[in-house]
């Protein structure tokens, strides 16, 4: 009849007979398991115990001095040297920021006279040790008084005793040294296309490193700058070479010098740097993710979802793009 189809039978036990071999060849799901790292949890409980180990006999040794520690941790006078490091460091780092700049920038110059100059501070500043330098500033005044101008002479007692601008000349000429090398990294790091587009625009060799290139270059060379900060801020400790006793150390060792106990107010002191080199660390967190934010990865939802399954977490700053068909 129309309208009806007729079915062979025969062809019903075929059917059958091919889905099931269908489905037997299809392949089993893999059930992954996650590698097990037993050693892992051994070695942290070791060391758990030997820092609970550590806390409980250190809190038992009078030798520390817990009670003068207590005492001396919040004293108006490490208060006030704490402002002390905060301005040395942030003033010489400034001093060190714009130097290493222009260091920089006359180590890249085609002008072999500017080349000389900064390859020649560089060798100076970076090859002795920052503690000697201290000291020699801090003799500057045994070695001039004055400057005669032939016409003139220009007393230098009042700048060559001021131990507060001499510790700041001393750490921030000597980081101007180590910062022109990240400088010169970070710019070294821009695509030449860009300066090469910058010069087909018209601009001269300075304005294609102020316009095109420091700008590009702040991503890489803010990350290590942020370092060098922190470094610095502990490196102060060492102007008591000037000297200069008005910083955190400075004053700790006068204390510990009256009290006969140096232990304690060594703590303290440290406590001071660690609060304060922690709050810089996450400033520094923050500064880095701001610069990081117009810095993306092109990556296929392929590529994001095996990066995302090897590193356990979505990355950020990335775009997806479709994927290429061959």
């Amino acid at each position: 009849m129309k309208g009806q189809s007729m079915t062979n039978p025969s062809q019903a036990p075929k059917a059958t007979k091919s889905a099931r071999s269908n489905k037997a060849a299809e392949p089993k799901e893999i059930q992954a398991r996650p590698l097990r790292h037993p050693w892992r949890w051994v070695f942290a409980t070791i060391l758990v115990l030997l820092g609970v180990w550590f806390v409980i006999s250190s809190a038992r040794n009078e030798a520390f001095g817990w009670d003068t520690y207590f005492q001396y941790l919040f004293d108006s006078r490490i208060a006030v040297a704490s402002l002390h490091t905060l301005a040395i460091t942030a003033l010489a780092m400034i001093i060190g920021v714009v130097g290493g700049a222009i260091l920089a920038v006359m180590r890249m110059s085609p002008n072999p006279v500017l080349q000389g100059v900064a390859w020649l501070f560089l060798w100076i500043f970076r090859g002795t040790p920052v503690y000697v330098q201290l000291v020699f500033w801090g003799l500057l005044s045994a070695l001039y008084q004055s400057i005669n101008l032939g016409f003139t002479e220009i007393s230098l007692a009042s700048v060559l005793t001021n131990a507060f601008l001499l510790s700041v000349l001393g750490l921030g000429l000597n980081e101007a040294a180590y910062m022109a090398e990240i400088v010169r990294s970070g710019i070294s790091a821009v695509p030449e296309g860009q300066k090469e587009a910058s010069k087909a625009l018209g601009m001269g060799w300075w304005m294609t490193m102020r316009r095109t290139v420091l700008p590009q270059a702040m991503r890489i060379i803010i990350p290590p700058t942020g370092n060098e900060f922190i470094s610095l801020l502990k490196t102060s400790s060492l102007v008591v070479a000037v000297p200069y006793t008005y910083e955190i150390f400075g004053r700790a060792t006068d204390i510990s010098a009256a009290l006969f106990e140096p232990i304690p107010l060594l703590l303290v002191a440290a406590t001071w740097y660690l609060v304060i080199t922690s709050l810089l660390m996450i400033a520094q967190y923050f500064l880095e993710r701001r610069f990081d934010r117009g810095a993306t990865r092109e990556l296929t939802a392929r590529q994001l979802a095996a990066l995302a399954d090897a590193e356990g977490t979505i990355p950020h700053n990335v775009s997806v793009i479709p994927e290429v068909k061959k």
